[in-house]
């Protein structure tokens, strides 16, 4: 038992001295998050967070380490806000170290912190070494998975009994869409499952929602919205077509994880004012349904099966309802919602919202954006006084070219250089 105490205080004791590293990046072009850019200037980060933001050479700062940026681009940290890291099969994954592959090289292609939509309690375990100090990782903010329907039979209209990936036969898409009624959850059981949640560790409630006809699901939906609220855990919400989009407003969620990729928003401008207006940020995840080409140049959807063209509508129609949203005012924060090696998620959403959005709005979708969308803006997703340290040095001008993302050369998290480019 002694043994076990003293090295939890080691690794405890590692962990905050990591944290209280101090840092100056200097001679870098700054580009904070908020819309401001400093051709020439450098950040200091103390203990952890960002100290102060400035045009010129810093002053000196004892006992910090100082990078020079050689004039390349320094932001803030990137955000994935809808990834899946963490297979189902969790403990055979640990078991082989996948896990310290995986979450190295999410730091390596920049990503700071990533919300895992969902995982199991057992993948909790991850967030908790890299919490811990254990091994290094973005930092991690999971949700779990919450039921707001009984789904009918199969053959009934439900969509019950597919297998694979449920994007490609997703029932929110016509003419899959649900005919009768879903089942009604009893109430006590969804406080059951949120009191679980809170229990196990979890920071989100995260549900899947198609709306069945005189069904239960926004219902639902709110109870779970307001027991989540008395533990703490903001409920974020699947709901991939305007559809249901519009369904789910009523229940005030926290986040909308997808931009409505089913119907056509170009047809409705009241339905772009209404989900807008809601104030409800929501994340890209527009790649899902772009195809990812692999060596051979095998067009491969998200579970690296033949890509399924009947979805292909997704790809043209999101970025669509995704910029007339973000006309409307909406907050569109970058998500991929794939397991793809990061660098490659990341090239493929970015050839999904280039196509209808501008490099400056990509950058601010992948920091400040997808902090709001993570719900923790006030902690991270800009380079300003107070938040914590977490910074990329990129080897380019993305304001100029999106892709220059791509070029992450060091990576920093909470004022600790976790990743540096040999």
């Amino acid at each position: 038992m002694q043994k076990l105490i003293a090295t939890a205080a080691l690794v405890l004791l590692a962990a905050g001295s990591a944290a209280a590293q101090n840092l100056v990046i200097s001679n870098g072009r700054i580009v904070d998050g908020t819309g401001r850019v400093i051709e020439r200037g450098h950040v200091i980060v103390r203990d952890g967070k960002v100290a102060s933001v400035a045009a010129g050479n810093p002053a000196r700062v004892a006992g910090a380490r100082t990078i020079d940026a050689r004039g390349r681009t320094v932001m803030p940290g990137l955000i994935d806000a809808h990834r899946h890291p963490i297979p189902n099969n969790v403990k055979d994954w640990m078991s082989k170290g996948g896990h310290k592959t995986d979450m190295q090289a999410l730091l390596e292609a920049g990503f700071t912190t990533v919300l895992v939509a969902i995982t199991s309690p057992d993948g909790l375990e991850v967030k908790k070494q890299i919490d811990s100090g254990a091994m290094p990782g973005p930092r991690l903010f999971a949700g779990a998975f919450m039921q707001n329907n009984r789904p009918a039979p199969a053959g009934r209209g439900g969509g019950g009994g597919r297998g694979g990936d449920p994007a490609r036969t997703d029932n929110s898409r016509p003419p899959g869409r649900p005919t009768v009624a879903a089942g009604a959850i009893p109430p006590a059981e969804t406080i059951a499952a949120v009191e679980a949640a809170a229990k196990a560790g979890f920071d989100y409630l995260k549900t899947v929602v198609t709306v069945t006809p005189n069904g239960p699901e926004v219902e639902t939906l709110k109870l779970m919205v307001s027991e989540g609220k008395k533990r703490n855990l903001p409920t974020i919400v699947h709901a991939v077509s305007v559809i249901d989009t519009l369904a789910v407003l009523e229940a005030a969620p926290a986040t909308l994880v997808h931009t409505p990729h089913i119907g056509h928003l170009g047809d409705d401008p009241a339905a772009v004012q209404k989900i807008a207006k809601a104030g409800i940020p929501m994340t890209s995840t527009l790649a899902v349904f772009v195809p990812h080409f692999d060596a051979n140049n095998q067009p491969l959807f998200r579970d690296a099966q033949p890509f399924p063209w009947n979805t292909i509508s997704s790809a043209g129609q999101g970025p669509v309802n995704a910029r007339l949203l973000w006309e409307a005012g909406i907050s569109l924060g970058y998500g991929t919602d794939t397991t793809w090696a990061p660098k490659d998620s990341l090239r493929d959403e970015l050839r999904a919202l280039s196509l209808t959005f501008s490099p400056k709005d990509i950058v601010t979708m992948i920091t400040r954006n997808a902090a709001r969308s993570t719900l923790k803006q006030d902690q991270i997703g800009t380079l300003e006084a107070g938040k914590l340290g977490d910074i990329v040095i990129i080897d380019g001008n993305p304001l100029e070219d999106a892709f220059d993302l791509l070029n992450v050369v060091t990576t920093v998290k909470g004022g600790v250089v976790v990743f540096e480019k040999k």
